[in-house]
């Protein structure tokens, strides 16, 4: 790292001190006055982000969005007033002092818990613990294969790092044990997180639950694990950063003994934690902190001047980057230009010209065209990085023309996640966070139950961020019920600003990768078939172009007017025409719609989903290799379905299908019922 460490100056003691408290009682009238919130973790770590951020840390408040800035991710998200009060202090434009005094507010720009997408300067959403722990982990993988792709001899156009404040909670929680596993084996010495270590949780003391040696568990994870004694202690805390800089094969946890609510009545206990203490609690505070009792959400003129000094640093060093990257692009323009798409995080021009147009196509397991089109495309989006939760093989996730990204060579595309389902989640919401990649991942249908929580924070974030799900139904097979996909299509689809598409062929799998790669500020989740499909005939029916509103007439009734519409999805869509020409030999007329993708349907006009699903044709059949759930608006009062409402067996997927009822003559006896 070469330009990413800032130049120390000497330190006021009593500036210092001044600004700390500056932060705790920020934080605390900001509680009281919402009469919620957690003022513990603010008033114990203030002195720990006070000297990263004055000391350390490159941002431009004036541009928050500064590509090679550092990143500070408070991962105990539930302390969020203390990183509302350093943007407020730093004059970040998100964070008015009107802001700080509507915190926990209804459309305040300081909500409970951090949001990335709606206050400036937030760099991740927080609050489930151990989330932003594993997003720090995707962006300093993020930055280090930006870095070994980009950079060259004297030109450090990528060279930053990431820094955090995590707590006792985040530790506990396993996604932290499955990142820092990741974080340490790929050496991220990039990676410096600072550990609120107060041995308080809501409960009592982490004794209760929590015993282990910490610094033995980092250390054998590869980490470089240090220690302050003392919280308060300025200069100690200085030290331990500057030591893990230096630190450059291994990412670093500084363990930080503090006094969580220190200064409050109760510091040191759990009623320091969380709630609002009190106006006598307050004023008690204040005293102890040598404040004034009668002056609410007071900050100092010094204070303000000495925390601004960010913008012109930060402007500075802004600046010197611009000057950094214009000669780079004027000595490499190829990469120069690259570089210039990545960090304004556009797409290359014309890259939709490399989607396989899949003309002789063959029958195979929908995976395997989605395998087809990461290849066709990924040399065209260099962006595109991802891998598989161990499962590469079977997801069919690997870039051929790439390599394995690894600690000695981060240039690779193909990450190996593990078997880390929800550290995966997680660092590809990183990846995403940080800018400038395209992150997938791939694994088992069922096992997105592990990483639901990384997926529901991508969608809340707004994160590009692309899920293969394979071998998405009870066609798994001889696996058995623990592996095969019931309930989980339709718990995807509940999940708000998620997109689930399950393509039925090699057409509309190519499409769906189209709208996922062009759907930037949402994740989409590919629902893909382990078995094979039936090849759909595309000149005799209609295009797959229709994927794009999410459901579309695939096949049309005879005449045009149908009497029974059978709405189906991924793989069952082949059962679907099959009973269409059944019916339609003895005189039913009936029109087959593939729904890829219930969400994009919701968004189109009333119009043409009245077009697609008249409502005059109450009889209707839907046929799908999961739960009914989620059906219901489809299929109407008079309307059937064939779905998987019980856990699957072991067996070849086509005995499975056959004793669940997915067979012709049963599908044409449940179409003829709804007559």
């Amino acid at each position: 790292m070469t330009t990413a460490t800032m130049t120390q100056t000497k330190r006021n003691p009593e500036l210092a001190q001044l600004s700390i408290n500056t932060i705790r009682t920020l934080s605390l009238d900001a509680v009281q006055e919402a009469n919620s919130g957690h003022p513990g973790l603010p008033l114990g770590a203030a002195p720990m982000a006070y000297v990263l951020w004055t000391k350390f840390l490159r941002h431009n408040p004036s541009n928050p969005k500064w590509f090679n800035r550092d990143r500070f991710l408070l991962s105990a998200g539930h302390g969020s007033m203390l990183i509302y009060s350093l943007l407020h202090l730093t004059g970040y434009e998100s964070v008015s002092m009107e802001e700080i005094k509507n915190f926990r507010q209804y459309g305040s720009t300081t909500p409970g818990h951090p949001e990335n997408h709606l206050t400036t300067g937030i760099e991740v959403t927080t609050g489930p613990l151990g989330q932003g722990f594993a997003n720090g982990v995707g962006m300093a993988i993020a930055e280090r294969h930006l870095a070994a792709t980009f950079n060259k001899e004297n030109f450090p156009v990528v060279d930053h790092y990431t820094y955090a404040i995590c707590s006792d909670g985040d530790l506990m929680e396993g996604i932290s044990y499955e990142s820092a596993s990741m974080a340490g084996h790929l050496k991220l010495g990039n990676l410096i997180y600072l550990y609120d270590d107060n041995d308080i949780t809501i409960e009592g003391g982490t004794n209760l639950t929590f015993s282990e040696d910490v610094t033995k568990r980092f250390e054998s994870c590869g980490w470089d694990v240090s220690m302050v004694e003392d919280g308060n202690d300025l200069d100690a805390i200085e030290a331990a950063i500057t030591a893990a800089q230096g630190v450059k094969e291994k990412p670093s946890l500084i363990r930080v003994k503090t006094q969580i609510g220190f200064g409050m009545p109760h510091a040191g206990t759990s009623s320091a934690h969380s709630d609002a203490p009190g106006d006598e609690a307050v004023a008690e505070t204040k005293r102890n902190l040598g404040w004034p009792e009668d002056k609410k959400f007071y900050v100092p003129d010094e204070v303000y001047s000495h925390f601004n000094e960010a913008k012109e640093r930060g402007a500075e060093q802004e600046r010197a980057w611009l000057d950094l990257v214009t000669s780079y692009v004027s000595e490499f323009s190829e990469e120069g230009k690259l570089l210039e798409n990545v960090t304004s995080g556009s797409l290359p021009e014309n890259w939709e010209d490399g989607l396989p147009s899949f003309e002789d196509v063959k029958a195979a397991a929908t995976r395997v065209y989605s395998g087809e089109v990461i290849n066709a495309i990924a040399d065209d989006i260099p962006a595109m990085i991802g891998g598989s939760a161990d499962l590469g093989p079977s997801n069919k996730t690997d870039i051929k023309s790439s390599s394995s990204l690894a600690a000695d060579n981060y240039e690779g595309r193909i990450i190996h996640f593990g078997v880390r389902e929800h550290a995966m989640g997680s660092l590809m919401v990183g990846m995403a966070l940080h800018g400038g990649l395209i992150p997938f991942g791939g694994t088992f249908m069922t096992f997105s139950d592990y990483m639901r929580p990384a997926i529901r924070l991508a969608a809340l974030s707004e994160l590009q961020c692309i899920y293969v799900f394979t071998h998405d139904s009870i066609g798994l097979g001889e696996d058995g019920p623990t592996h095969q996909s019931v309930e989980h299509v339709s718990a995807l689809r509940a999940i708000p600003n998620l997109h689930v598409i399950r393509p039925c062929d090699a057409h509309e799998v190519r499409e769906a990768w189209r709208i996922a790669l062009n759907r930037r500020n949402a994740p989409t989740a590919l629902s893909l078939s382990r078995q094979g499909i039936t090849l759909i005939d595309r000149e005799k029916f209609a295009t797959a172009e229709g994927t794009a509103k999410g459901a579309y007439i695939l096949a049309e009734a005879n005449g045009g007017t149908p009497q029974l519409i059978i709405i189906a999805t991924g793989a069952e869509v082949g059962l679907a025409l099959e009973t269409r020409e059944t019916l339609q030999s003895e005189g039913i007329a009936t029109r087959v719609v593939s729904m890829p993708c219930m969400e994009l349907f919701e968004e189109q006009t009333d119009e043409y989903r009245e077009t697609v699903l008249p409502s005059s044709v109450t009889s209707r059949l839907i046929i799908e290799a999961g739960v009914r759930h989620g059906w219901g608006s489809y299929s109407g009062p008079k309307g059937a379905t064939l779905t998987v409402d019980k856990f699957g067996a072991s067996a070849p997927a086509n005995v499975v299908f056959e004793k669940y009822g997915f067979t012709l003559e049963n599908a044409v006896a449940k179409a003829k019922a709804v007559l």
